[in-house]
């Protein structure tokens, strides 16, 4: 589970968060509702250790496997299957790994390197996220395209794929965002909402 315990926040002055706690369990799906300003954002930087807290206040299973959906989209020449698949970044630190341990022939490390990138899918990767993008209307032609040639609404959809690749927690800041009803109706086998969300899956 995830817990804050006498959780504690001041940004520029202003206190965001004084003495809270909460807990969310497997399987529980969590919506913040709030004006903007008032610290939804920056919950979700805390889990992801982006800003700085008492670390005692904050408790979740080391090797948690977090993906957050910013409201910030790129637009640069990355092709678009390799950004979506790059959400699964302990799937990438492994494989980073094996490739590392074969070009310096560091072959004692390979057998438990490929063991733990076949129990992460990593040999389904692909296909899952072809899977998600088709899912979320692109076509098979998009998949090799740079997210530069997508439109921001297009690449908030690319952005949802990417966070939605195996992860055991989501944080979701208005995915919803840019989205037409066709690609909403899509998550609701998510139970995504408007506004930021979480949801633990595993």
């Amino acid at each position: 589970m995830l817990s804050f315990n006498n959780l504690e926040l001041v940004l520029g002055g202003k206190t965001l968060f004084d003495d809270v706690s909460l807990t969310i369990h497997h399987k529980h799906k969590v919506g913040l509702i709030g004006a903007n300003g008032t610290g939804k954002t920056s919950l979700f930087k805390i889990i992801r250790k982006e800003i700085d807290v008492d670390q005692s206040t904050i408790s979740y299973p080391e090797g948690l496997r977090i993906s957050y959906l910013a409201q910030e989209v790129p637009s640069n020449d990355e092709i678009a299957l390799e950004y979506v698949l790059s959400g699964d970044a302990k799937l990438i630190e492994i494989k980073n790994q094996i490739d590392d341990a074969e070009k310096n022939e560091k072959f004692d490390l390979l057998g438990d390197l490929y063991e733990t990138y076949t129990a992460l899918d990593g040999y389904s990767a692909k296909s899952k996220a072809e899977q998600l993008m088709v899912g979320l209307g692109f076509a098979s032609e998009d998949f090799g395209k740079s997210l530069k040639d997508f439109s921001g609404g297009w690449r908030v959809r690319l952005n949802l794929a990417r966070t939605l690749t195996e992860p055991d927690f989501l944080l979701l800041d208005e995915p919803t965002n840019h989205l037409d009803i066709e690609s909403i109706i899509w998550l609701e086998e998510f139970q995504i909402i408007q506004g930021c969300f979480a949801a633990y899956l595993s």
